[in-house]
């Protein structure tokens, strides 16, 4: 009896010890993943990882939040957001202040977005902005844009009238109080291929190859970089996985992203995705590569334009070093 007691409880010792270890061996880092804007396929290649497991197969928990009026950029580099979405020309600014953070993929390899007009505002080059009334966030960075492409045309930019329309919709602030605006054309382009509404798009690497800059980024802090670097390989491992599955099955990725996100419309995020999945990579002999001249030339172009109070070590702005296979 005493036996088969000893027995019993061997079993239940080791089953505990089992079950510690089964415990142990589930814990996952908690990571806060903060987002630019409302979700959309920009972001398509974190949702994948999220829901493919991607991330929690490098030990990651990943909680994706929204920005709130702080702001990407502030939260990723006060630590209150270990990764993020962020945008070269906002990495730029904040680094030429002293703010540690630093871009470590990115998303698209060429710049997408441009200044988009319903087609009966005949605006079809930078020449037509003048008498126009031009919607935006209200940041010094947009005039300047405005004035780089117009100057090409000995147009003035003073005789466009900026007003600020914060995060209106595109659609309803050129029917109402604007006639054109800055968009993404993987997004809202693509909203107005759907609805019908032929737009006019003037596209900013058409006028410079120093605005062919990346943007969106994903971003983190010199903190993590210094202090949590097996975290952030772990992330990057994982969003790269994540991104490279939403290039070669995009109509999946959409889906993923729809059920993530029942809010969004399905029909623009498959076309949306569609459009955009072979354009992550483009050119890039892998997702996610940044390249050192980019990152000088815009930095030039901002110092240029006043936009700076000083010129980018542009070495410390992003790296390739977490990105598979890649050292520096």
């Amino acid at each position: 009896m005493k036996k088969f007691i000893g027995a019993i409880f061997i079993i239940l010792l080791l089953t505990a010890c089992g079950g510690n270890d089964g415990e142990e061996s589930q814990e996952l880092e908690e990571i806060q993943f903060v987002l630019d804007w409302t979700p959309n396929t920009n972001h398509t290649g974190i949702y994948v990882a999220q829901d493919q497991g991607y991330f929690e197969e490098e030990g990651l928990d990943v909680e994706i939040i929204m920005p709130g009026e702080a702001g990407a950029d502030q939260l990723i580099a006060s630590g209150q957001a270990d990764f993020g979405i962020s945008y070269q020309e906002g990495i730029t600014e904040a680094r030429v202040q002293d703010v540690p953070i630093v871009s470590i993929a990115a998303i698209i390899q060429h710049n997408t977005s441009g200044f988009a007009s319903p087609e009966d505002k005949n605006i079809t080059s930078p020449k037509d902005f003048e008498g126009k009334k031009y919607g935006g966030w209200g940041a010094p960075l947009e005039e300047a844009v405005l004035s780089s492409i117009m100057q090409q045309e000995d147009a003035n930019v003073e005789e466009v009238e900026i007003v600020n329309i914060g995060d209106a919709d595109f659609f309803a602030a050129v029917e109402r109080d604007v006639d054109f605006a800055w968009i993404y054309y993987g997004w809202t382009g693509i909203e107005a291929e759907l609805r019908g509404t032929p737009i006019n798009m003037i596209y900013l690497t058409d006028y410079s190859e120093k605005l062919d800059y990346y943007t969106p980024v994903i971003a983190t802090s010199e903190d993590m970089i210094e202090n949590e670097s097996e975290t952030v390989q772990k992330f990057m491992n994982a969003a790269t996985k994540g991104y490279q599955f939403a290039i070669d099955h995009p109509e999946d990725a959409a889906d993923i992203l729809i059920e993530a996100v029942p809010d969004l419309d399905p029909e623009l995020v498959k076309a949306s995705q569609d459009w955009l999945s072979p354009r992550y990579q483009d050119d890039a002999e892998q997702w996610g590569i940044q390249e050192l001249e980019v990152w000088e030339n815009y930095a030039e172009w901002m110092l240029e334009h006043d936009l700076l109070e000083d010129l980018l070590d542009a070495e410390k702005a992003f790296t390739n070093e977490f990105l598979p296979g890649e050292e520096s």
